[in-house]
């Protein structure tokens, strides 16, 4: 297969923008594959691993830019396709300034106040150390950021009152602007503080949906609750969040937080002069409700508590109940050997809770992100028994694009899937919004189809089932896209916790939940 390689020294892009490129470079005509990157020793090492790493790209230092293509487009037409998606401007004729430094740039726009750093994992301590003190509250999207450095630059932003939102946060949406990975949602009195990023966007939309509207999307990074970092972030987002006048109600969203760190956010939650509701995903039930301090299971019950909370009125919505009838018609379907849940996700909140779903009804649920190091994945290629993956984890996206823009990991483990006779039911999450593919179910259809065929071929059912998360106001919209899902004769849900709920049911035998 032809290859053709180019490397561009000293010439830097940061990771958001080669996602992109690389996202539009391999949807070029005659393109098999294009790898667009930093010539870092991690992507290197995935060039290694795909057996396109010559001596020339070996010797790429850092700082260097690596385009390799390979397929029968491998030409310099498509090269300059590929440099022509690095320069292209969008209409409306804005005006973009560049500057060397953080320093420079506070120097010539002394108004602005916050930076988004999105830079190799080596230097984002660095860039977020200057910028906070420059005074600019930071959000750090780079991930490989070490635990040390990430309590030192919580700390300096604790004691400088700037937000320190990362590392590895993905979502934001700061007086009314999304930041990042975020969803079009109206304003309203509900401030989110999240150490979760599919998590934050997916109570946003499931408040917007009943509703309510949004003040503000904090988000922390995913370690904020970890016993180490002692959710530093979260708490000043608290701290803020009550002295804001346009929030009247807050929701606090996490993976499963340290216990010692969980305590000392909720003893601030019960100290709060405005009512919260606490989201800790996981295993246990949540303890009862207390004044001004109530806790929800899953995202959908903390956006109906937040939005009633506000005085939206329960009996005017659209709650959504699971359809048993349709259960029972997916159970009838399926073979007494089709058992198993194959869950793919981009949103590794998502996963988690359609994960936590199912660990309420089988012992054998398998994943990538297990908290029960026992039942974590040995081998991130072969599913076991129920296996839920999230695409976005470092085991997927070393050196490659998050599956929320770039669906190729995800599109190779659907076929395989298929294959398997005791899958029952794949699930698959779409996720809009800003930052995200301009087209997350339609550009999985062909896949969808060959998988369905697959299983037509080796005369057996096979159930699809997908969420999309976003709302009416999303381009494209949450219509849309959930129609392209129905006409391709895939069941979708309406929210991620109907989402978990319907997997499980569907291949549970027993008695309803």
């Amino acid at each position: 297969m032809p290859t053709k390689i180019v490397i561009k020294k000293n010439t830097y892009f940061d990771s958001v923008s080669l996602m992109s490129v690389s996202t539009k470079a391999n949807k070029l005509p005659g393109v098999e594959q294009a790898f667009v990157a930093m010539a870092t020793e991690m992507n290197k090492g995935v060039l290694k691993n795909l057996g396109l790493l010559t001596p020339e790209l070996a010797e790429a230092k850092n700082g260097d830019l690596m385009i390799v293509i390979k397929g029968a487009a491998a030409n310099d037409e498509t090269l300059a396709a590929i440099e022509a998606l690095f320069t292209r401007k969008e209409s409306g004729g804005s005006h973009e300034a560049r500057y060397a430094t953080l320093a420079s740039a506070k120097t010539h726009r002394p108004d602005a106040n916050l930076a988004v750093i999105s830079v190799n994992g080596t230097f984002a301590a660095r860039e977020a150390r200057q910028a906070l003190e420059n005074d600019l509250n930071v959000m750090l999207f780079s991930d490989n950021v070490s635990l040390d450095d990430e309590l030192a630059l919580k700390q300096l932003a604790h004691q400088k009152g700037l937000l320190m939102m990362g590392p590895d946060c993905g979502t934001a949406i700061i007086n009314g602007a999304a930041l990042c990975f975020g969803n079009e949602v109206r304003r309203g009195p509900i401030g989110i503080v999240g150490a979760s990023g599919t998590g934050s966007q997916e109570l946003s939309v499931r408040i917007h949906e009943f509703g309510g509207g949004v003040s503000q999307l904090i988000g922390t990074g995913g370690r904020d609750l970890s016993e180490k970092i002692g959710g530093l972030m979260m708490l000043d987002a608290i701290d803020m969040l009550e002295a804001d006048d346009a929030t009247q109600v807050i929701a606090l969203i996490s993976k499963p937080p340290a216990p010692a760190v969980a305590e000392k956010v909720l003893a601030r939650a019960r100290a709060c002069r405005k009512p919260v509701i606490a989201c800790f995903l996981g295993r246990n039930a949540p303890p009862a409700d207390e004044d001004g301090l109530q806790f929800a299971r899953g995202t959908k019950e903390a956006a109906l508590k937040a939005v009633l909370l506000t005085g939206i009125k329960k009996e005017s919505l659209d709650l959504h109940p699971l359809n048993w009838p349709l259960i029972e018609v997916v159970r009838a379907r399926l073979t007494p050997q089709q058992k198993y849940i194959r869950g793919l996700f981009c949103g590794g909140t998502l996963c988690d809770e359609a994960m936590f779903a199912a660990l309420d009804k089988f012992d054998d649920v398998y994943s990538n992100i297990q908290p029960d190091p026992t039942k974590r994945l040995s081998d991130i290629n072969v599913s076991k028994a129920h296996t839920f993956l999230d695409f976005g984890d470092d085991d997927f996206t070393n050196g490659k694009p998050h599956p929320m823009i770039d669906p190729t990991n995800r599109i190779s483990r659907l076929l395989q899937e298929a294959r398997d006779p005791e899958v029952g039911v794949i699930v698959m999450d779409f996720v809009l919004g800003f930052g995200a593919h301009e087209d997350p179910v339609g550009v999985m259809i062909d896949a969808i189809k060959e998988a369905q065929a697959i299983a037509k071929a080796d005369n057996r059912p096979l159930e699809i089932l997908g969420y999309v998360l976003g709302t009416d106001r999303d381009a494209p919209s949450l219509a849309q896209q959930c129609q392209l899902l129905t006409d391709a004769g895939v069941i979708w849900a309406s929210s991620s916790t109907n989402t978990g709920l319907l997997a499980r049911e569907f291949v549970c035998k027993g008695e309803k939940a």
